[in-house]
């Protein structure tokens, strides 16, 4: 009996020591510095977290393959997607594409928070006249694909690159403001509609009491507090200029640091995309691939090998001229036209419709030689770099437009630039000139500037200075006076051709092949196209840690001083 109370005592004594280890307050390594206390001047350490998925997200772990590896011929003679190794960051991926339903409620948001603007809902609504067809009866579709509710977990279409970007850009902002009122780090829709009696004039509805709409670049510069905004469980804020104690304790909003916000919903690149439609994950051991794939599942046909399914169509597909469903009494795909986004079985990352039911757009500017250009890790091209427009450079406060989103230019510096450079630069755009005195023609908010396909020729004296030519915001090869990357040939291809993959529900098996790769202008839209979200994933990259092998790593000892 002794025995068992003194390995009980032992027990208890050692979780006792591990509790206590845990309650010691953190230190700062370099300057022995306690953390997260007023006394000392309010130094912060945040909780080291790893951020889950937003909603409707997978996490899809990242690695190398080789882009371009699965296309098995090229019988459009485009020669666009010559084999090239990359590595791709693991990130997230919507398990599904955007349906009819998901952009309704789009649609909705912004008839409720802005009804007297009508050029905005306007733009915002798919074209459902890409069914119409002169010699086929498609007038239906028009009037119901969108909005009749059989349709609404069918994937959205008609939705050009431009509108995919708005709508990213709304999920993003909606998805983080839901997180924070949820949460009561701001005031809860409840507490915002009026409580439980919901009283008229409490400050409710689409901007939940915001005199402008929630967006995140904003709330994470301080621009959305105070009176009717602040939630019951803000974060304490350990700055000892804060005032306030006891129930009055300061409190302040959210930040990055504390890892609570989600990273920005945004279309994946060409190379995510293609890597997450393959989903070799799935085949792989050791880091031995050991089977490749033409599609996302595997295999070499279109039908199921299962001994329950076999036979059966594995995506949604044009089998051939004229056939589009199968056989009346035996459809082979079960769809006519699109089928709704869960329908067929998720590949290896669990995505849905990776192949078929809608080709899908990706983030990329279309170039035939981008696969041989491009850098080997994370490529992707089309990057057109911004910053946000201060109104108060001094005060640090982002300029909005008449939507509440920041004002974005193009960058005018590859390099941060000098503090004083950077107050005489926004000064000088709000005060409608350029540094060196010429008239500020920056677009608002990524607006497209005539005659400079969306960007502005940046005027930094010190980029002439130090590289003897003005530093270009737009890496697509906008503004090279002879595009060699187009080799001379007349085209129609510009800095406006974006790609879309994957195949759809009009479109022969070789397009669901993960590596081919068509391009449509960024304004046109299709009932063949729609598209999914992708968001990046921040942190370590192994997704399943459990079970694998790892070396040790070790903490860093206490500092006491003396």
């Amino acid at each position: 009996m002794k025995s068992i109370f003194t390995n009980t005592a032992l027990v208890l004594l050692g979780f006792g020591t591990l509790l206590s280890s845990c309650s010691k307050p953190q230190q700062s390594q370099k300057t022995g510095m306690t953390y997260n206390t007023r006394n000392n001047g309010g130094y912060l350490r945040f909780k080291q977290t790893h951020p889950t998925p937003g909603p409707g997200l997978v996490p899809i772990e990242g690695g190398t393959f080789v882009l371009g590896g699965s296309a098995d011929q090229d019988v459009t003679y485009d020669y666009n997607n010559v084999r090239r190794r990359v590595t791709v960051p693991s990130f997230y991926m919507d398990e599904t594409e955007v349906s009819n339903q998901d952009w309704l409620d789009y649609l909705h948001w912004i008839n409720i928070t802005f009804p007297n603007d009508g050029e905005l809902y306007y733009n915002a609504l798919p074209d459902t006249l890409v069914w119409r067809k002169p010699l086929s009866y498609n007038e239906p579709y028009v009037e119901n694909y969108m909005r009749h509710p059989a349709f609404q977990d069918y994937p959205v279409v008609g939705v050009s690159w431009d509108q995919a970007q708005d709508y990213c850009v709304w999920r993003t902002d909606r998805t983080n403001e839901n997180i924070l009122r949820e949460n009561n780090y701001m005031m809860t829709w409840k507490d915002a509609a009026g409580g439980k009696k919901g009283k008229a004039g409490a400050g409710g509805g689409a901007q939940g009491g915001l005199k402008e709409p929630f967006n995140t670049d904003i709330y994470l510069n301080g621009q959305i507090r105070g009176a009717g905004v602040d939630g019951k469980n803000m974060p304490r804020d350990q700055n000892p200029n804060a005032t306030g104690t006891g129930k009055n304790a300061p409190r302040r909003p959210v930040r990055i640091e504390d890892g609570i916000l989600k990273q920005g919903y945004r279309l994946p690149s060409e190379a995510e995309w293609e890597y997450a439609a393959l989903a070799l994950a799935g085949n792989t051991e050791f880091e031995n691939i050991n089977d490749g794939k033409v599609y996302p599942w595997n295999g070499l046909g279109v039908r199921s090998p299962g001994r329950k399914t076999r036979g059966l169509i594995l995506a949604n597909f044009k089998r051939g001229s004229g056939d589009n469903a199968g056989v009346g009494g035996g459809l082979n795909d079960k769809a006519d036209i699109t089928a709704p986004v869960r329908s067929y079985e998720p590949n290896d990352f669990g995505l849905y419709n990776m192949a078929g039911n809608v080709n899908e757009w990706v983030a990329d500017t279309y170039r035939q030689t981008s696969f041989e250009e491009v850098e080997d890790f994370n490529p992707f091209r089309g990057n057109q770099f911004t910053n946000k427009r201060l109104a108060d450079p001094t005060k640090g406060l982002y300029a909005k437009d008449k939507y509440g989103r920041p004002i974005k230019d193009p960058s005018r510096s590859n390099k941060k630039q000098k503090y004083s450079e950077m107050i005489a630069q926004q000064q000088g755009l709000n005060n409608g000139t350029a540094p060196n005195g010429t008239p500020n023609a920056a677009p608002a908010n990524g607006a497209a500037q005539p005659g400079t396909g969306g960007t502005v020729p940046p005027t930094t004296p010190d980029a002439i200075k130090y590289s003897g030519k003005a530093y270009n915001p737009d890496f697509r090869g906008e503004n090279d006076a002879v595009n060699t990357v187009l080799y001379g040939s007349t085209t129609l291809v510009n800095d406006h051709s974006k790609i879309y993959k994957g195949g759809s529900w009009n479109d022969l098996a070789y397009w669901m092949n993960p590596a081919t790769r068509r391009f449509m202008d960024e304004d046109e839209a299709s009932a063949e196209v729609g598209f999914r979200c992708a968001m990046t994933m921040v942190g370590a990259p192994e997704i399943h840690p459990e079970g694998k092998p790892h070396l040790p790593v070790k903490k860093a000892k206490p500092y006491k001083a003396r």
